[in-house]
């Protein structure tokens, strides 16, 4: 890997590439855990930690019967003397990307699902979630009680869909529900709080402290956590000015908004108890429900014996046939109901292999990607589907009779990026006797959603681990291969497969970076525009993916941006829910929405969701980006971007590469510097202790 030259011709020779973890991800969703299974007799068997779950909930409920029989009407007071607008402003801002979420650091349970004998198969349609807007008459009176409280009053549709029936009520009772809705802080409800209720409130009012300790842990989920070690909750509880951090915890545990669990226990020999310190972690039940749940059914295919398909005698045959570590995964299968499988990207040809040996010993096998981009890298594969197309019904094989989907192997690629739910859902879809690979990348970004699942089930050591021994090919193999273990080498590259474009500032960067997309790249590497994607830090400031996706707009598709600020033939990145964003292109536009092409399919977005789900899309994020390869990518690294580059996100950016990567940076040393010492920041999970006691040792 060489510097060259700051000249077209040098400039040609650039790619680009994806976002950086230090801001918010845009477009990235979560898909939410989607019960499944039996029910029954599996209740006398709930765990330990179950049962203090269901005695929560009994507490709550007497809690909740108790508050109704003292709850009376609160007076309002004086209207809002800010600026209204500054809050719709702030809540935008964070939903656009425009501003990380705080960097201070609620989908349902999936039940267990009891083994049972296995179904007759049967492949049942899944109807699709619809969700229904809020009547009219109810957004109407959310708008009175924020325009009665200065906040804007824009936000009525939002907020009377996240509280639900009785909106307008429960908002003027305790007006610091309105943290609820996504991008509005702590400091703007209570200054809304104020306005409707006067002096009657204070920083110590309970109605308060429980929404800001729920707040503080929904921002730390979207930081990645599960939960939080109680002292790191109760000195952010301190920075937002809650005058007593233990005394609010213990109400919103009493109140049921918050759970506690006791983790790291372990017994002596006696079987007592050892005196060490005990870890005190609070979470919000809906993900100490998925990793749960997700546990759980680890466990279940940990213990569970596999459906054979074939005498073992094939299956040695088959993994004979197989070189290396390929080899080494069909046995691991073979007798395993869950095998995990590391590798970059030449290990998916290991994956590729599995599939057809299963196929060709009767299983019915299935391999999941996180995006359409890693699908379209498997084009000899028909069963290879998205994770969110699976679990959602819209593809793949179904769902049994028992609702279990109807595979006997299911391979999940890129499997980093499972979040906690997902994961659980997952998991617990699967048929018993069913066998589970996880395959993934484990120096990529982490999911976008909260947990590291991948990463906490590696490190629990419970089940075969088969690493990958195929190298990445080229030097853009080899550069990727160096800094997965911490090393920025000097690759060299004949064929101008990396380059590198120093640049002094901002205006230069975004120059020299349309100048190779335009440009250099297609004439010096043969790599049209279109094929060519540019990978970026973050969504806002100079260099951002807004600012570069106006530029290349302006020199690639110029246009007025009749709808919502898109043209026929705009690159965009579209994202149909949180955490997952799909690439694509306009094709049209009228009445009912925006016309996409996504991943060969037609989508319509719907005017009203047009600003919160599609964006220009030459330029990514490097989460947006992860799962996916293009011909070529241009990383963008200004100057400004020093103090939040990793090495993961340089390997997620850098790895998306396939014939030529240019790197436009103006960081300097800060770039070795960070694939020498810039590790991911941890994550606060429960996944590891769950899995602990649950599963036994793997051989």
């Amino acid at each position: 890997m060489s510097t060259e030259p700051e000249t077209t011709e040098d400039a040609a020779q650039e790619t680009p590439g994806a976002e950086a973890e230090g801001g918010t991800p845009e477009g990235e969703e979560t898909e939410g855990a989607q019960p499944t299974g039996a029910e029954g007799t599996e209740a006398a068997r709930l765990s330990e930690a179950e049962a203090e779950l269901a005695a929560q909930r009994l507490e709550r409920e007497r809690i909740e019967r108790r508050k109704a029989e003292k709850r009376g009407p609160i007076e309002s007071g004086a209207k809002l003397s800010g600026k209204a607008a500054d809050l719709l402003a702030a809540v935008r801002a964070v939903e656009s990307g425009e501003k990380p979420v705080a960097a201070v650091f609620a989908e349902p349970e999936a039940p267990v699902r009891r083994p049972a004998p296995e179904p007759v198969r049967r492949t049942q349609p899944v109807a699709p979630v619809v969700v229904a807007a809020p009547a009219p008459e109810a957004v109407d009176g959310v708008r009175r009680v924020l325009a009665e409280g200065g906040a804007p009053e824009a936000l009525a549709p939002q907020v009377a869909a996240v509280l639900g029936d009785g909106a307008a009520e429960r908002l003027r009772a305790d007006p610091w529900l309105l943290l609820r809705v996504g991008g509005v802080r702590p400091e703007q409800a209570d200054g809304f709080a104020r306005a409707l209720l006067g002096g009657s409130c204070g920083p110590d009012d309970e109605r308060r402290l429980r929404a800001v300790t729920v707040w503080l842990l929904e921002q730390a989920a979207l930081a990645g956590h599960t939960a939080l070690e109680l002292p790191a909750l109760t000195a952010a509880l301190a920075q937002r000015g809650v005058p007593d951090p233990d005394a609010a915890v213990q109400d919103a545990l009493a109140e049921g908004e918050v759970l506690a669990f006791q983790d790291g226990l372990e017994e002596s020999a006696e079987g007592e108890e050892a005196q060490e310190p005990v870890r005190v972690l609070v979470g919000l039940e809906r993900y100490a429900l998925a990793e749960e749940s997700l546990a759980d059914g680890l466990a279940r295919l940990i213990g569970s014996v596999p459906k054979e398909g074939a005498p073992g005698a094939e299956w040695e045959r088959v993994a004979a046939a197989a070189q290396g570590s390929a080899a080494e995964l069909v046995r691991a299968v073979a007798g395993h109901g869950l095998v995990l499988h590391t590798g970059g990207e030449a290990a998916r040809a290991e994956a590729v292999e599995l599939l057809g040996a299963a196929e060709e010993l009767g299983l019915r096998a299935w391999a999941a990607v996180h995006s359409p981009l890693g699908r379209g890298r498997f084009a000899e594969q028909a069963r290879v589907v998205t994770v969110a197309g699976l679990l959602s019904g819209a593809e793949g094989p179904g769902r049994d009779a028992e609702g279990a989907l109807d595979l006997d192997l299911l391979v999940v690629l890129d499997a980093a990026q499972l979040d906690v739910e997902t994961g659980a859902s997952l998991v617990e879809s699967l048929p018993d006797g069913a066998r589970l690979v996880l395959s993934g990348d484990p120096a990529v970004l982490w999911s976008a959603g909260p947990g590291r699942v991948f990463a906490d089930v590696l490190a629990a050591r419970r089940v075969p681990q088969i690493a990958s021994r195929r190298p990445d090919p080229g030097p853009l193999g080899e550069l990727v291969s160096g800094i997965g273990v911490g090393e920025l080498n000097q690759v060299e590259a004949p064929g101008k497969e990396i380059v590198i474009v120093p640049v002094r500032d901002a205006g230069e960067a975004v120059h020299r970076t349309v100048q190779l997309v335009a440009d250099s790249v297609p004439r010096a590497i043969g790599v049209p525009a279109e094929e060519t994607v540019v990978i970026t830090p973050g969504h806002g400031g100079a260099v951002g993916t807004r600012a570069l996706n106006a530029a290349l707009k302006e020199r690639l598709n110029p246009g007025p941006g009749r709808f919502g600020g898109f043209d026929p033939g705009d690159r965009v990145a579209y994202s149909p829910a949180a955490g997952r964003t799909v690439p694509g292109r306009v094709v049209g536009a009228d009445a009912e929405g925006l016309r996409l092409s996504c991943a060969g399919e037609n989508v319509v977005v719907p005017r009203e969701r047009v600003e919160q789900c599609v964006r220009h899309g030459w330029a990514l994020t490097a989460h947006q980006a992860v799962g996916g390869r293009w011909p070529a990518v241009v990383v963008v690294l200004p100057g400004d971007a020093a103090q939040i580059l990793t090495r993961a996100w340089i390997y997620t950016a850098f790895g998306r590469a396939e014939r030529h990567l240019s790197v436009v940076q103006g960081v300097e040393q800060a770039l070795p510097r960070a694939v020498a010492e810039g590790l991911p920041k941890p994550r606060t999970t429960r996944l590891p202790d769950l899995l602990r006691p649950e599963a036994p040792a793997a051989e």
